[in-house]
């Protein structure tokens, strides 16, 4: 009576390569979240005229950048533990992973700073009503870090699912 047998499709992932893939898309679409959604919104809602802006800002990128620095870290964990196994061009993926984790640290290090430093008001009675001019370069360096991210992330996180 049993003449029809199920068969069953089954992936075999190695679960360094399943974390590696879970961390990116956490990873990326947080990235974003926090780029297209919260910050256009405050933005949009005049927050950056506040003079509480700067630390509220840094506040945000604080905690963001951590949990960048944590996921950058795992990537190459576990990009270095799949190198012992069985994948091709595991070269580029570690350069790859480095390159994602040289992102993390300038965004925690250096640009997150530099421009809570700059967007300090320490005057309290001087009006700000103009933007400095090391912001906006700030700014495009941080954009420009954010559109690397993203095309070395997705192309990461494609090879992962590929193999």
């Amino acid at each position: 009576m049993n003449t029809i047998s199920t068969s069953r499709v089954e992936f075999k992932r190695p679960v360094w390569q399943n974390a590696v893939i879970l961390t990116l898309g956490f990873w990326l679409s947080a990235s974003l979240i926090l780029d297209w959604v919260i910050m256009p919104s405050l933005y949009v809602s005049g927050m950056m005229t506040e003079s509480s802006f700067a630390t509220a800002g840094y506040t945000i990128f604080w905690n963001f950048n951590r949990v960048e620095l944590l996921c950058a870290g795992l990537i190459l964990t576990g990009v270095l533990a799949l190198s012992k196994s069985q994948f091709k061009a595991i070269g580029r993926g570690i350069i790859l992973a480095t390159v994602m984790l040289a992102i993390a640290l300038v965004d925690t290090y250096l640009l997150t700073p530099q421009m809570s430093a700059i967007g300090l008001q320490l005057n309290f009675f001087e009006v700000v009503s103009e933007t400095p001019a090391n912001m906006n370069l700030l700014h495009g360096a941080y954009w420009l870090l954010e559109v690397i991210k993203l095309a070395v992330g997705g192309t990461l996180f494609a090879w992962c699912w590929k193999q």
